[in-house]
């Protein structure tokens, strides 16, 4: 049973990362005028963020699944 509670906290990890991203970590990004920034949750889920030329947000995600 803990392995099936594991898994279904790992998937709601991989849903939550990018409302996260796209939300708290863009409002920041944009609040302090970066043009570049890196995050990394510690459990293989990174984005990467920069501004384009025409000022838009450019998101790029990678993630790690374990089976």
């Amino acid at each position: 049973m803990g392995h099936i509670n594991s898994e279904k906290q790992e998937a709601e990890v991989r849903i939550k990362w990018p409302a996260f991203v796209e939300s708290t970590v863009v409002d920041f990004f944009i609040g302090h005028k970066l043009e570049r920034m890196s995050v990394e949750d510690g459990n293989g889920n990174k984005a990467k963020l920069s501004l384009t030329k025409d000022n838009e947000i450019k998101v790029e995600y990678s993630s790690m699944t374990i089976l």
